[in-house]
């Protein structure tokens, strides 16, 4: 496992003859302790065409120092707006022992790829820097922050190692302030005491920007993916009688957000980021359905194409994950003994083999080149979107009517649902119910910036519809999955006659479901139909 904090610190640029302050000056710190003298050395590594650097991403291998080791560095999961050159920065950064010089490893790679995407990591900057560190003390003796004092030594690598001989060797220096336990009041406290020794906000967010800011600027790839981390696209919150194009716009960067950040989690096999991720794809594909006509009919058709691969993919070891919890708990239910024992191992053999299968085949597809293609698809409409004229139509008024069509075709599918005979054929209806209900709660939410309340409660109403049909259907799939189990050769009758009791529970609980079901939609039929107006 990679350790991982967050970063809270500040960059100011500073002369060489400056003098460090003295800090005791500041509000809040009553002391300042011994410096501390590190020389420490960094490799810093991307791509040809600096895909990490283009996203404010820092990976670099350092010795010296308390915490030598690997590091990546990252912008916080939370970040919703890009900072201000003079603002404290937070990162997340995530620590590896030192390993092998030119490996990264692997718990930093799972952080990395979806941004590598394909492309490996290379040398580009070699960093020498003499840090002298002051520790700050509150009155407690609480440590509140570290202002480091670093004399830096930059050279630009070539892609096979050497240091660029041309390119010289570049020389600053800059002050750190760093939060350890102290409140981010401490940087405007700090900053007329620093000022006044000469220094001033840092142009650059890390000492790797500006390395190749001197050097010339990283060269970062196209419009559809690590360009615009660089400069990102100007979103405007959608207005009423603003273009419609800015919903669909507004609401896929938000699940393209949801991709990225979960990515990694799927990597590290955690069931929850694989149920994130695969919700991203779900409302990303029924976004782009639902305002289909307004954007180029190629390009949309096959990001639906690519997203329903995706999902599907990641569907496999995510259903498994559930119905194993699902009939663990109901194994649990059954009297102990031998029976209920070699029923939850059967159970867990044929689980946890289906599980097995559907994670590899998903690591692999989060390895393909299709996945990474479909990344820098999916960022190259949120930036530069096919829009048709029909995309400068009033967003309220085309919401209204994306809503309603989605309304309408949940209606029908249940009224299909209804009049379908029991069996097989009924239950596929309810699912092509709970399908409907899904892509109206996604379409619902994608007008709330302009339909508010409204919106809302569509999207509360739908949800409802949406979880009791998948509580039903997984009853279904687990009365299934039952009933092949209990009908396995050579399985010893009281095994059998487990499986068949928690066969009867799925019937029932199916049945319960449908009910609550029908319940809820009638409950529901007033506010779909009165739809956003």
């Amino acid at each position: 496992m990679a350790s991982q904090e967050v970063e809270v610190e500040k960059k100011y640029d500073v002369g060489a003859d400056a003098e460090v302050p003295d800090l005791t000056g500041v509000a809040g710190v009553a002391r300042v302790g011994e410096p501390r003298v590190d020389h420490l050395e960094a490799v810093y590594f991307d791509t040809e065409d600096s895909a990490l650097a283009a996203r404010r991403i820092t990976l670099r291998r350092r010795t010296g120092g308390s915490d030598a080791g690997w590091h990546a560095k990252l912008p916080p999961q939370d970040a919703k707006v890009a900072e201000s050159a003079s603002a404290p920065q937070r990162r997340r950064e995530l620590q590896a022992p030192l390993g092998q010089p030119g490996v990264v490893p692997d718990i930093l790679l799972a952080h990395l790829l979806v941004y590598l995407r394909g492309d490996d990591p290379l040398p580009v900057v070699r960093l020498e820097t003499q840090r002298t560190t002051y520790p700050l003390y509150g009155e407690d003796g609480v440590h509140l922050a570290d202002l480091a004092d670093d004399r830096v030594s930059a050279q630009i690598l070539k892609s096979s190692g050497p240091p660029d001989k041309e390119a010289g060797t570049q020389q600053w220096r800059e002050w750190e302030l760093e939060l350890v336990h102290g409140s981010p009041d401490l940087f405007p406290a700090a900053e007329d005491t620093l000022s006044a020794a000469g220094a001033t906000p840092a142009k650059h967010k890390s000492k790797l920007a500006k390395a190749l800011q001197e050097a010339g600027g990283p060269t970062v790839r196209g419009a559809g993916a690590a360009a615009s981390a660089v400069n990102p696209p100007h979103t405007k919150r959608p207005r009423k009688n603003g273009p419609v194009s800015d919903l669909l716009v507004t609401y896929l960067a938000g699940q393209i957000d949801e991709i990225l950040a979960n990515d990694p989690g799927v990597r590290l096999v955690q069931p929850e980021a694989v149920h994130n991720l695969r919700s991203a794809t779900r409302r990303s594909r029924s976004a782009l359905g639902a305002y289909r006509r307004l954007y180029s009919a190629v390009t949309v058709r096959r990001l639906r194409d690519e997203l329903k691969w995706l999902g599907s993919v990641l569907g496999a070891p995510r259903d498994a994950d559930v119905m194993l919890d699902r009939l663990r708990g109901h194994l649990a239910e059954l009297p102990p003994g031998p029976a209920s024992k070699a029923a939850t191992d059967r159970l867990e053999e044929e689980l946890g083999n289906t599980l097995d299968t559907a994670y590899r085949k998903l690591q692999k597809a989060l390895l393909s080149e299709r996945y990474f293609r479909l990344l820098d698809d999916l960022e190259a409409f949120r930036d530069q979107p096919p829009v048709r004229p029909e995309g400068a139509e009033p967003a309220r008024k085309v919401a209204r009517k994306v809503v309603d069509k989605a309304a309408r075709r949940l209606r029908r599918a249940a009224k299909a649902a209804k009049r379908s005979r029991r069996g097989a054929h009924h239950e596929t209806a309810l699912h092509d119910v709970r399908k409907d209900a899904k892509r109206l709660r996604h379409v619902a939410e994608s007008v709330s910036p302009v339909s508010g309340k409204p919106a809302s409660k569509i999207v509360k109403a739908a949800h409802r519809q949406q979880s009791i049909l998948g509580d039903f259907h997984d009853s279904v799939v687990a009365r299934d999955l039952l009933a092949t189990l209990a009908a396995a050769p050579d399985l010893p009758e009281a095994v059998a006659s487990a499986f068949l009791t928690l066969h009867t529970r799925q019937v029932q609980l199916a049945a319960e479901a449908e009910a609550k079901y029908w319940k809820a939609r009638k409950k529901s039929r007033k506010t779909l139909q009165h739809g956003v107006r």
